[in-house]
């Protein structure tokens, strides 16, 4: 309970003047365009997730990185681009996310990134498979500043694992996680809040219990339940978990599987956050993962005039209209992560 409150606590130091007058912004936009069926937008994000390379080293089953299945460019970001952007958007960006698609640690200015971002005193996280937390990776992260870091375990035995980390080694992520427990302790840092997330699939589904026990015994600060989200999930799958708290979908009369979100008009993720692709598409949200609707390109725009542009406000407007015709939205759901205190 405590880490999870100096973790708040954190998070709330970074809100200045500046910023908690755009967040009221930003709130006040999001009901007002609800209640007008209208977007409205006077403000700008206070949460952005930047994606610093596609490339991953594992090959996951519903994922494309791991499928080798985009169908948009895999590269990795340049630090001007990136800088460019922090620098339009530090005075109101409060929690900066370094993760779309692939594996951060795989891109060589990672922490660099990190750096830069905490120099500006915002909020920074990403999510990673771990492999690359050596000791050397694992002291570069605690010093750049880092201050949320979740990592994949998703099974709790080699077979397991690797039943959806596929190409994955369980004891690379136990050996990088004891990496970065070590040296939080060695340089006196309660940052990065270390979460274990556990992708819940019907091959480790028996094993939540004993991931509650590992995050405890190596010490982590939070384990996370993670649904899984399934692209081709109406005739079933063999990865929908049998326990219901921790699947997505539900059977309906006629056989099929459904999504369990009724999909309303209004999504708070268009008025308070956006995603940045590694070669500056700014689409408007993760489950967006080939970049299918394009905002604009920071290499050719600025961040404020996408952000207020028509093309913007026409995909809100379709959401506020009619939600559930927006391909992207129809495997969506909000909220699907339980916590668990290690």
């Amino acid at each position: 309970m405590m880490d999870s409150l100096f973790d708040i606590l954190n998070l709330v130091k970074r809100m200045t003047p500046a910023r908690l007058l755009n967040a009221s912004g930003v709130l006040f936009s999001y009901y007002y365009s609800r209640l007008s069926g209208k977007p409205y937008h006077w403000s700008l994000p206070f949460s952005v997730s930047i994606e610093p390379t596609t490339s991953c080293n594992l090959r996951c089953p519903e994922c494309p990185s791991g499928l080798r299945s985009f169908t948009r460019p895999t590269g990795m970001l340049q630090f001007d681009l990136f800088k460019g952007t922090i620098d339009a958007l530090k005075d109101s960006l409060l929690y900066l996310t370094f993760y779309f698609q692939g594996e951060p640690y795989l891109h060589p200015q990672f922490l660099d990134f990190v750096s830069y971002a905490s120099s500006r005193n915002i909020y920074t996280t990403t999510s990673t498979n771990a492999h690359y937390l050596t000791e050397a990776m694992a002291k570069r992260t605690i010093q750049s500043g880092l201050d949320r870091l979740i990592i994949s375990i998703d099974g709790t035995t080699q077979e397991a694992y690797e039943g959806y980390r596929v190409g994955g080694r369980l004891d690379k992520v136990i050996e990088g996680t004891k990496n970065i427990v070590r040296f939080k302790k060695e340089l006196n840092s309660q940052t990065p809040f270390v979460v274990f997330q556990f992708l819940v699939v019907r091959q480790n589904e028996h094993q939540i219990d004993e991931v509650n026990k590992l995050g405890k015994d190596l010490g982590v600060n939070q384990v996370a339940f993670k649904t899984a989200q399934i692209y081709q999930f109406e005739n079933g799958s063999d990865l929908i978990p049998t326990i219901d708290k921790y699947s997505r979908y539900k059977k309906n009369a006629q056989g099929k599987y459904a999504i369990k979100n009724k999909l309303l008009n209004q999504c708070w993720k268009m008025w308070h956050s956006c995603v940045i692709t590694w070669d500056g598409k700014v689409v408007p949200c993760c489950f967006d993962k080939d970049a299918h609707h394009v905002m604009g390109n920071l290499n050719d725009l600025s961040f404020d005039s996408i952000w207020k542009s028509d093309a913007y406000n026409h995909f809100r407007t379709s959401l506020l209209n009619s939600r559930s015709q927006i391909e992207i939205c129809k495997n969506c759901t909000e909220g699907t992560r339980v916590w668990v205190e290690s």
